[in-house]
């Protein structure tokens, strides 16, 4: 299992770094906004989180064009070795991606909502694919259900799923147990991971015990 923090609060961010919490970092263009940064921010946030000790950083090609979205997914492979390029699941989004993937790019298609797409993802060698399991779970799905085939759809080829929009420690819980190895999520709910009462209780007993 690789835990990644869905966010670009440099702070937040570098202390699950730094303490070993997390593998990686994943932000989008709406990530990066609410947390204050600009796209012209990516370089520094970038330098930032290699030096925590990053492994894997993502950050999202735009463009309302093919042409744009490519100059733009060069300009974030170029930033280093460690940089996945994020790409929307759309018709452009995917040749964009086959692009990337066939000059060695790793690239995460993000905002897969179906099977088809993440078969479709797998074919052109995507390194990942992100649904987002709370929005699905939001439109009536069994987000699970739909996570848990796409996984199996797309076992052995390669291709990972990185399970976005996952709002609690429950949710993660069952993806683990549906054989997702890989979660990102705000920083508010990986330290919600952390912790239980019952391990709290328990911790302040060791310590009344050690004292006697």
């Amino acid at each position: 299992m690789k835990l990644y923090a869905d966010s670009a609060d440099i702070d937040t961010v570098i202390a699950l770094l730094e303490d070993h919490i997390i593998t990686g970092v994943t932000t989008n263009p709406t990530i990066l906004q609410k947390d204050g940064h600009r796209p012209r921010n990516i370089p520094d946030l970038h330098r930032r989180f290699t030096d925590a000790g990053a492994e894997e950083i993502f950050f999202q090609a735009t463009g309302a064009t093919r042409a744009e979205m490519q100059g733009n997914a060069a300009e974030i492979r170029g930033l280093g070795d460690r940089v996945i390029v994020k790409i929307p699941a759309t018709a452009i989004g995917f040749r964009v991606a086959a692009e990337c993937a066939r000059a060695g790019a790793p690239v995460l298609l993000t905002a897969v909502y179906t099977i088809a797409q993440a078969v479709a993802a797998a074919s052109i060698g995507a390194r990942y694919i992100a649904p987002y399991f709370g929005r699905l779970d939001d439109s009536g799905l069994d987000a699970l259900d739909v996570v848990g085939s796409m996984h199996r759809a797309i076992a052995g080829s390669g291709t990972n799923v990185l399970v976005a929009s996952v709002r609690t420690p429950t949710v993660a819980a069952n993806l683990a147990l549906a054989g997702i190895g890989h979660i990102t999520a705000h920083p508010s709910v990986i330290e919600a991971m952390l912790v239980d009462p019952a391990s709290d209780a328990a911790a302040v007993d060791f310590e009344a015990a050690a004292r006697v």
